[in-house]
């Protein structure tokens, strides 16, 4: 199927959105169909024909179909790899209002929508994706008078769910009005959809939009490449597309059991990313979240060893990416490992704790261990 072809918005319509759907693609036994449908009570099925294009149907365990069919798993709350969380990164400490997170002095994020073109089964956002009514009312004026306000902001994110899941006459909106706040330097714009629905990005409105705001303001698109199967042609002529607007493509991976969890799943995901233009950023550790952590987070010396083996086949580029935990009190950079002891540098803090930027962190670290506690 020639898919830069389609609506864009007409195409969401034939998203596979139930067990139902999904039965036409797989075949379930009947107490696992039964449990599936309790996971779809919790995090709604949601998957573009593009993405399921992908999927190898001759394998059961594909990391493709990993990332976007239910699993039983996700029933699973509590377990050896510790306790989950709904809010591991902290947000709601942080939440002022009409969308805005304000957690380390320069930044602001602003949730400007729920919605994505898929609902990723790794979603560390999955409280609120794919849910109506999952955050209170935002106006987005109000987001910017506290940009505004707040001089020491000088970079804006706009995330969700996926900011390109808006119409192209309401992203204009938002972005003519933080092209208006001197003190912002650059907007970043955080999708996934180059990678699970880049239809969206074929859409030209957009495109001249995305380059005309880059000439006012530098503009950065963080998306989210975890295996090099997601690239593909149409993938790849999405994101050179978002790069002839001026725009630098970075990815944002999460290591995953099960899909990117060898040195050469890694190793050939950077290789990959550069070569269609996307500069490898961070890859983070898998979130302790709650229905997320037990299906797909790796220990942390699990991950230190493929990140070390990975980083070991790739050239000055590809190893540029930096190990991540996205932390409560801030990120953490993962270093490695002394003896026992796993090595942390924290690379941002939050507002009012600035003595804790660029800290080094030591601490013994189990076999078994998926998270440090700080």
């Amino acid at each position: 199927m020639e898919w830069s072809q389609l609506d864009w918005k007409k195409e969401l319509a034939n998203n596979v959105v139930t067990i139902d759907q999904l039965k036409e693609y797989a075949r379930f036994e009947p107490d696992e169909e039964a449990k599936l449908r309790e996971v779809a009570q919790v995090h709604p099925v949601n998957i573009p024909r593009y993405y399921l294009s992908l999927i190898d149907w001759s394998d059961p365990g594909d990391p493709i179909r990993r990332m976007c069919f239910p699993g039983v798993e996700e029933l699973v709350v509590a377990g050896a790899m510790g306790e989950t969380t709904t809010d591991p990164y902290g947000d709601d400490k942080h939440d002022k209002g009409n969308g805005v997170l304000h957690k380390y002095d320069y930044t602001a994020l602003v949730v400007v929508t729920e919605c994505c073109a898929m609902h990723c089964r790794h979603c560390f956002c999955r409280r609120i994706v794919g849910k109506p009514g999952g955050h209170a009312p935002r106006d987005f004026a109000g987001a910017v008078a506290y940009i505004a306000n707040h001089p020491e902001i000088n970079n804006v994110i706009l995330s969700g769910g996926d900011p390109f899941m808006l119409s192209t006459p309401a992203l204009r909106s938002m972005l003519a009005a933080l092209a208006e706040i001197k003190h912002v330097d650059f907007v970043r714009i955080g999708t996934r959809t180059p990678v699970t629905y880049p239809l969206r990005l074929f859409d030209d409105e957009l495109i001249d939009l995305l380059r005309v705001f880059n000439e006012r303001k530098t503009l950065y698109i963080p998306t989210h490449f975890n295996h090099v199967r997601e690239i593909t042609p149409t993938s790849t002529e999405a994101v050179r597309r978002l790069r002839m607007t001026g725009a630098t493509v970075n990815n944002q991976a999460v290591l995953l059991r099960g899909v990117n969890d060898t040195a050469q799943d890694i190793a050939d995901l950077m290789e990959s990313l550069l070569t269609i233009g996307v500069n490898p950023y961070y890859l983070y550790q898998c979130m302790p979240v709650s229905r997320v952590r037990h299906h797909f987070q790796i220990p942390l010396k699990a991950g230190i060893d493929i990140v070390d083996k990975a980083r070991a086949k790739l050239n000055g580029y590809g190893k540029r990416f930096k190990y991540i935990i996205g932390h409560d009190i801030g990120k953490l950079e993962i270093c490695g490992m002394i003896d026992n002891k796993i090595v942390l540098k924290q690379i941002h803090a939050r507002i009012g704790h600035p003595e804790q930027a660029s800290r080094i962190i030591i601490q013994e670290l189990d076999d078994n261990a998926g998270w440090v506690t700080v």
